[in-house]
């Protein structure tokens, strides 16, 4: 598998939590793909000293810092994922900010790359890319998995998959469909696959359907 390539190609990487899109974008980058995760420019642009950090502050109080003075992602966490109003309100400050971020690493890309967000859809933002890698599995595997990995039982796993779109929209509008129900090896040939089959045909181009 090349990352290199003539033109820039920009790939949108989106799944559900739990369903391993960070593996599959690990995987990406191993075989040289250049990869930018919005969850950590999400980390970059509300750390401590930032403008996006204090207008999170100011937006829903000192309660969602640690003791040193960082982001305590878990309080505000348990804020958005219960309130669609609150969540509303954390992305009008941190959407801007990661889309400005992503935009000028693209910029500085000189072959195909890829853009990892579980946001993607729910935010619109995978109609700015050439081609969408979609990342699924079964939906009892999806919230069991979930459940395992972060300690929560199944009220809490349902809220949070609730605050995402259902894997079947995302998975209609995949260029190319990961799908993820096996074990290591068989993912790994997944991934191979889909990769050529991105680069094989001509990109679907950012799309203006709503």
């Amino acid at each position: 598998m090349s990352a290199a390539g003539p033109v820039r190609r920009v790939i949108g990487l989106t799944g559900g939590v739990a369903t391993g899109k960070s593996t599959v974008a690990g995987l990406l980058r191993a075989r040289g793909v250049p990869v930018i995760d919005a969850d950590q420019v999400s980390r970059e642009v509300t750390a401590p000293g930032s403008a996006g950090l204090a207008e999170v502050v100011a937006t829903f109080g000192p309660g969602v810092l640690t003791a040193d003075g960082a982001l305590d992602r878990k309080a505000l966490g348990a804020i958005v994922f219960a309130d669609p109003t609150a969540r509303a309100r954390l992305e009008a400050i941190s959407h801007p900010r990661i889309g400005a971020a992503i935009s000028a690493w693209i910029g500085a890309q000189q072959g195909p790359c890829v853009v990892e967000a579980a946001l993607m859809v729910e935010t619109g933002s995978w109609r700015r890319y050439d081609d969408l890698l979609v990342v699924s599995c079964p939906p009892a595997l999806q919230r069991s998995r979930l459940m395992a990995r972060e300690a929560i039982g199944p009220a809490e796993a349902d809220r949070r998959l609730a605050a995402q779109l259902p894997l079947a929209q995302k998975e209609a509008l995949a260029s190319v469909l990961v799908w993820n129900d096996g074990d290591a090896g068989q993912l790994e040939v997944a991934v191979d696959a889909a990769w050529a089959r991105l680069l094989s045909a001509p990109p679907r181009g950012p799309s203006t359907a709503q």
